[in-house]
């Protein structure tokens, strides 16, 4: 790699552009539901929730929050009105969901459940303590859809929507601790987040936890009553005792939910690192210009590993055989790794040799981390003659049986069967990050507009009929923008479909921080089989 050639510079430019956008949505979804909403929540007495989380965290220790630019391309504020990430309190490292109580009074919007939902998957997979901020108005009862039978319904389902609280439960049975903090409203079915939480914290005059507010109350069963009087911290703390304790103020339950997460004597079941941090010999800001916008050029992935690794030393694996696809073992932050990464499509001998691979770093323990930037699988007769797909099959039998933890970093393109065989979202990867270049689809934008314009002309001519040139470049252009567009790294995290998009100046930190995380249960590989030549 040449830092000083014209397509570095190109590279780092656009990146630069992208990574500017990006940061502006960043500040939009902090700034929440704008800055009248935040003057109202100060007026009361109550912190922004990204204030809350930044008090409650250990001083100068990161927060890497999941999934910030949820909602992007929707109708609803960016972050979907949650917060959700990991952070170190008090020693422990924590996942922590926060209601944003000035985006609709916290209600919970459509892209709020799934980041609830992946808070608590966080939670399970990797066996840490889950403590949640809590204030919001309920479920978002202005969404609504049309059923196919003409009735409006409320697309969060009741019945779906009870499978939180049965995460909730599960969490507290694996002997994984919950901590509530109650800040404001939690009504309704969000009175069981703390009804179903192992520690809670009420807050004085401004925690509200019932069935049933004064209006509901009144209308059922002509009952007159108050929030103080129904459900507010007092009546909670002295005399339903479920408010465990009582907070005189904001910062004051920031302190106890410290002091309870402290005394919960947690412990990593996994091994911490045996070697110190050893920065890369190579400079992380070259990252910045090894991939271009133009995914066609090519990207040497050991270039990116160098910028990641410690000392930038990579014990490669098997460099003679199945080329592109590059493995071996390296550190970051003091913690072994199992490194895949793409450099260029998976031939059957590349993905002979990373299930292989797959294999011996279950053998011994050691997290994989995929690094994505991949076509596919090749295609053509002499490559199903080669057994491409008994192969390929190979390699995802391997994905999917590996017990280690996965992480996974999309660089450049994540297509076909190929973001499956390097360990997609859907093989149960503990986390998965973009790059600003990132782009997932099931091929390429010019490919999938080709084919359907082959279909076209071979539809035509089985018909006897005129094929229309002009018409058709008119919808292969169409469709080449509409799944370009569709493809980007926005369009995916909007989506909630990744944990966020990183700078990759910052890949190496946001790894350091999950394979720390991974460590918070036991790392075994899988069981029942040896290391076999495929």
């Amino acid at each position: 790699m040449d830092p000083a050639a014209e397509q570095f510079g190109r590279n780092r430019g656009d990146m630069l552009e992208q990574l500017g956008v990006i940061d502006a949505l960043l500040d939009e979804a902090a700034a929440g539901g704008g800055q009248k909403a935040m003057d109202r929540m100060r007026s009361r007495g109550k912190m922004p929730v990204r204030e809350r989380i930044a008090a409650v965290l250990d001083p100068n220790s990161p927060f890497l929050e999941i999934s910030p630019l949820a909602g992007y391309g929707s109708d609803y504020a960016l972050g979907g009105g949650m917060v959700i990430g990991i952070g170190v309190i008090a020693g422990t490292e924590c996942v922590i969901l926060a209601n944003d109580p000035s985006v609709l009074g916290g209600a919970l919007t459509p892209y709020a459940w799934k980041k609830w939902a992946r808070a608590l998957e966080i939670a399970r997979d990797n066996r840490m303590p889950y403590v949640s901020f809590v204030e919001s108005a309920g479920a978002d009862l202005r969404v609504e859809t049309d059923n196919g039978g003409g009735r409006k319904v409320n697309t969060t389902h009741f019945a779906e929507s009870g499978r939180f609280f049965y995460e909730l439960i599960e969490l507290s049975k694996m002997r994984i601790p919950t901590v509530c903090v109650v800040f404001g409203s939690s009504t309704a079915g969000g009175a069981y987040q703390p009804g179903l939480s192992d520690y809670n914290i009420v807050v004085k005059g401004q925690s509200k936890i019932f069935l049933a507010g004064p209006p509901l109350v009144k209308m059922a069963t002509g009952e007159e009553s108050d929030d103080e009087s129904l459900g507010g911290a007092a009546l909670h703390a002295e005399v339903s005792g479920l408010g465990d304790y009582f907070a005189e103020d904001e910062m004051d339950a920031l302190r106890i939910c410290r002091e309870v997460v402290s005394h919960l004597n947690w412990r990593k079941a996994g091994p911490e690192a045996l070697l110190p941090a050893e920065e890369p010999a190579y400079d992380a800001e070259e990252l910045l210009g090894l991939v271009s916008r133009d995914l066609r050029q090519p990207v040497d992935v050991r270039d990116v590993i160098a910028r990641v690794a410690d000392g930038s030393r990579f014990e490669e694996f098997k460099a003679r055989y199945g080329p592109t696809v590059v493995c071996g073992w390296t550190r970051i932050h003091g913690y072994p790794v199992g490194v895949l990464g793409n450099n260029g499509v998976i031939y059957p001998d590349a993905a002979e040799k990373a299930a292989h691979f797959i294999q011996l770093c279950n053998q011994i323990d050691v997290p994989l981390l995929f690094l994505q930037n991949i076509t596919g699988y090749i295609v053509g007769r002499e490559f199903e003659a080669a057994g491409i797909i008994k192969k390929g099959s190979q390699m995802l039998n391997a994905v999917s049986n590996s017990t280690v933890p996965h992480l996974t970093v999309i660089i450049g393109a994540s297509y076909g069967a190929g973001t499956y065989g390097m360990s997609g979202r859907a093989f149960g990867n503990r986390f998965t990050f973009l790059w600003p270049t990132a782009k997932i689809a099931v091929m390429g934008p010019k490919q999938i507009a080709g084919v359907m314009s082959m279909v076209r002309r071979g539809r035509a001519a089985r018909e006897g009929l005129e094929f229309d040139e002009e018409e058709d470049a008119q919808i292969v252009a169409m469709v080449e923008e509409i799944q370009e567009r569709g493809s980007l790294a926005l369009a995916a995290t909007g989506a909630i479909s990744d944990d966020g998009i990183i700078d990759p100046r910052d890949t190496r930190t946001v790894l350091g921080l999950c394979l720390s995380v991974v460590r918070n249960r036991p790392i075994a590989g899988a069981e029942g089989y040896g290391v076999f030549r495929l």
